[in-house]
């Protein structure tokens, strides 16, 4: 009887391995509810920006946009954790007008195996009033060795329909979902707040009263990613890159 269910199942092994891949084409890019994911209200895409007071310097709870300030975090990825990762974000002296908002620019530079990867110069704005942080879009340069081979991901609010998006809420709460990029068909990275009262330890020390958030795309539903943020400091966990160093450099 064994050996009869053995045979039985390999005799479907074709049809199961047919259903599974057309399921994963389904969930990547075939479903109707894939295709409109960006319209499910439960993820908050309209903020009112007409109606604040936007300042291209500030601080929040989780967020620090003041020139100088930088994080450092670093670690291991790719195949079997073989590629050792570098991710530096500064906040630059540095402001580019946008749609007339004057944004802060937050460049981030990523390394792997100590050549650098990406480049990307993002347009930064925070309310005065709440603390909320918002995106209004990015320049990017990939690398390869060590020429510009492409911009993708890049994009601005007030080109292709793209609008601001939120980056970081003032003051967030566990169920929270905010689009971080609205930029139709290119760019609509939207985040979910699923813990403010997480404990993380790091290279650069262990921090308490974290805020933790699942991150993905309504372009790409089956991606994933985590990452950490630390009160009065910022993001101090990126997936598998975890923070090493931070504070406030000079000639930025």
């Amino acid at each position: 009887m064994l050996f009869k269910e053995v045979n039985l199942i390999k005799s479907f092994q074709p049809v199961l391995i047919i259903v599974m891949i057309v399921s994963i084409w389904t969930l990547g890019c075939g479903d109707p509810w894939n295709s409109n994911a960006h319209n499910d209200p439960s993820w908050q895409k309209e903020f009112n920006l007409s109606e604040r007071t936007l300042v291209p310097t500030g601080r929040s709870d989780y967020f620090i946009l003041e020139p100088g300030f930088q994080l450092v975090l670093e670690g291991t990825g790719g195949f079997l954790g073989m590629i050792d990762e570098k991710l530096v974000i500064t906040v630059l002296d540095e402001t580019k007008e946008i749609n007339g908002i004057t944004t802060r620019v937050m460049e981030e530079r990523e390394w792997k195996n100590d050549e650098l990867y990406e480049v990307s110069r993002n347009f930064i704005v925070m309310d005065k009033e709440t603390g909320d942080v918002f995106y209004f879009g990015e320049e990017v340069d990939f690398y390869k060795d060590g020429k510009v081979v492409n911009h993708k991901g890049a994009w601005l609010v007030g080109e292709n329909d793209a609008t601001a998006g939120l980056l970081m809420p003032g003051k967030p709460k566990v169920g929270m979902k905010y689009y971080q990029e609205i930029s139709p068909g290119k760019a609509m990275d939207r985040a979910e707040v699923i813990d403010i009262d997480h404990t993380l330890e790091t290279p650069a020390g262990t921090f308490s009263k974290c805020l933790k958030t699942k991150e993905g795309s309504a372009l790409k539903l089956y991606e994933k990613e985590y990452k950490s943020y630390a009160p009065g400091i910022g993001i101090i966990q990126d997936q598998n890159l975890y923070l090493t160093k931070y504070g406030f450099v000079e000639n930025n």
